[in-house]
């Protein structure tokens, strides 16, 4: 027979045990999704500093033109540039790579592409959750005229940008301005 002093645990302190982490669970999780949420729209506002940030680069050293103008192609006797096909093929390549005054690329410096680049490797993500970001979260919806953006979820890209004004805007309706 065992003595009444046993050192074990009564299903009764168990069950209050289980319930007591259950409760506590129930309390933390919530704040958990909240917090990566706020993550994610922290990450937002920083990768649209530097997106912004690497814009008016390229305007200063540029002489007052954006990037995403479609430029043809160009041969020079130190490289080729890059024939653009789109204003976001422009606008991808005159920020990721090298560049001369009239935003021909190129994608190794030389003499005749000093300048750049302003994003090394690729464009940032718009890293908000499916349901309020885009299907392609890198891509670029670009303007050429100087009216404000809006939000567009077509084509439903990343960001929005005016290549006329430089204005640079998440692609998001919760989001949409900084």
């Amino acid at each position: 027979m065992k003595s009444r002093n046993s050192k074990a645990f009564t299903l009764v302190e168990l069950l209050v045990v289980i319930i007591i982490i259950g409760i506590l669970a129930a309390v933390a999780i919530p704040q958990f999704g909240e917090s990566s949420l706020e993550a994610k729209k922290s990450a937002l506002k920083d990768n649209l500093r530097t997106m912004r940030s690497a814009v008016e680069s390229y305007n200063v050293e540029h002489t007052n033109m954006y990037p995403g103008v479609v430029q043809e192609h160009k041969d020079t006797a130190a490289g080729v540039g890059a024939a653009h096909t789109d204003s976001e093929a422009a606008f991808v390549k005159q920020l990721t790579a090298y560049s001369d005054l009239s935003g021909n690329t190129c994608d190794e410096k030389n003499d005749s592409f000093p300048l750049g680049p302003y994003i090394r490797m690729r464009l940032p993500d718009n890293p908000l959750p499916a349901a309020t970001a885009t299907t392609d979260p890198s891509g670029v919806n670009i303007t050429t005229d100087t009216t404000p953006l809006t939000v567009d979820g077509t084509p439903a890209t990343g960001w929005k940008y005016s290549s006329e004004t430089g204005e640079m805007r998440a692609n998001n309706s919760d989001c949409f301005t900084d």
